[in-house]
């Protein structure tokens, strides 16, 4: 393994949250009047933090989403997940074998503490990181695209940015793990190849992935 630390996203390459999600914030926004179809929302918020979905929405409309939004939009999420949310296929095995490899590895996501803590348990994947390993956008000042996250995740493990290795399906996931200096590879499963096309490698199965991070080719 040539590298210290491995740094997850988790909707998406963790939970297979992406799609329930999406659909549930496409149907929310427009509902509150900002028609939005779940093409738009994987388009514009996949990997967002809350705040830029704010943001975007104000500049857009000229009007802000109401106080509670965030709450009720978790509460809808939380009630999905709970019914419907699965561990990507094969990731546990990835993580078992990091684990059993003695190579460090954390989860640091746009979505919030409890939102990643509700995921990892309903998918029982929350044993195999534990509290001291997770780490949110609600940490940092910024959400990805800033390099925030990421760094903040590598300083509180002790590893540098330099020696870090990031999973990302996102876009703006992918930007932030550059930006923080760090390699970066992106899982295609859901996302078009062509929109992660800047990361170090690709992936569509998870079973694919120990391979580059161990590859010797950089």
């Amino acid at each position: 393994m040539r590298y210290d630390l491995v740094i997850f996203d988790n909707d998406g390459v963790l939970v297979d949250s992406e799609s329930i999600s999406n659909r549930l914030l496409a149907a929310y926004l427009t509902e509150l009047g900002h028609p939005t179809s779940y093409e738009d929302s994987i388009r514009d918020y996949m990997g967002s933090a809350m705040h830029r979905i704010h943001d975007l929405v104000l500049e857009r409309s000229g009007r802000r989403l109401p106080p509670d939004f965030d709450t009720t939009f978790h509460g809808r999420v939380f009630d999905a997940f709970r019914r419907e949310l699965r561990p990507v296929t094969g990731v546990a095995e990835v993580l078992e074998k990091l684990r059993a490899d003695g190579v460090p590895y954390c989860v640091a996501s746009s979505g919030s503490h409890e939102r990643i803590r509700v995921a990892l348990r309903t998918t029982g994947l929350y044993d195999l990181f534990g509290e001291d390993h997770i780490f949110s956008s609600e940490d940092v000042g910024r959400g990805k695209p800033a390099p925030d996250l990421f760094l903040h995740a590598a300083e509180r493990m002790g590893v540098p940015p330099e020696r870090c290795a990031v999973v990302e399906d996102s876009p703006l996931g992918v930007q932030a793990a550059l930006a923080a200096g760090m390699d970066v590879y992106g899982y295609t499963a859901m996302t078009p190849a062509a929109k992660l096309s800047t990361a170090r490698g690709l992936f569509v199965e998870m079973a694919e992935l120990r391979g580059l991070l161990t590859s010797t080719h950089r």
